[in-house]
């Protein structure tokens, strides 16, 4: 497929009606993916209310990156409370008034558990999960952005995040392959997965109007998005 050659408006609102029946999207993929900032972008398209991860108001997450073994657990069960609170009182919106977009994905929160945790934390996670979640609000749209794990690590050093320094290959590889293995198995809703290797949702409308007549058409089952590169 190649790219769109037509360029948007930067900050125009695109029609949101060929989309209308969509009131609960979700971006994921692994840090540096660009997963937040699309979700932005869709969110203003949509006109929809944004929910966002906000790690940066983790007390846990720096100290995580520097000694995964002993912050893991804190660290995940901060982002569970967090997610779990948001999509709660999600649940008590009205979803038939306006749509949401968020660049996470409550499903997935099993992912970074099971990466993280021994196996009795994991125990003690799973006791918390059913507690506070219980059975997760599921989206009417998936987008998945992937991104090889060198692509992931010059974007992080990009952002200049200090506390993302700690992030090594290693880890990340681990992360790209556990989403992998996650999204293989995914029918919770119709997925598109996308090969943001050389998309730059952040600059470039081009990118981001191909991507959103995408989702014009998406339909049941799961679709592909694979840009060639300019």
């Amino acid at each position: 497929m190649g790219r769109c050659g037509a360029l948007t408006i930067p900050g125009m609102l695109l029609d949101p009606m060929a989309v209308s029946d969509l009131k609960y999207v979700v971006v994921e993929g692994p840090i540096g993916v660009g997963k937040t900032t699309l979700a932005r972008r869709l969110a203003h398209s949509l006109a929809a209310e944004l929910l966002l991860e906000e790690p940066e108001e983790n007390p846990f997450l720096a100290r995580f990156y520097e000694n995964p073994r002993a912050h893991a657990l804190s660290t995940q069960l901060y982002f569970l409370l967090q997610r779990a609170r948001q999509t709660h009182g999600l649940r008590q919106s009205d979803l038939f008034s306006r749509v949401h977009v968020a660049d996470y994905l409550m499903d997935k929160d099993r992912l970074f558990a099971e990466l993280t945790l021994e196996a009795d934390e994991f125990t003690l996670y799973q006791q918390v999960y059913k507690q506070v979640v219980g059975e997760p609000l599921q989206p009417d749209l998936v987008v998945y952005l992937q991104a090889p794990v060198g692509v992931l690590q010059e974007r992080i050093a990009n952002r200049g995040i200090a506390y993302e320094r700690a992030v090594d290959a290693q880890y990340l590889q681990r992360l790209v392959s556990a989403y992998t293995r996650f999204f293989y198995h995914y029918e919770g809703a119709p997925l598109v997965i996308v090969n943001a290797a050389s998309i730059d949702f952040a600059n470039s409308d081009a990118d981001y109007e191909l991507l959103f007549d995408k989702l014009q058409n998406v339909g049941k089952g799961r679709h592909y998005l694979n840009p060639l590169p300019i």
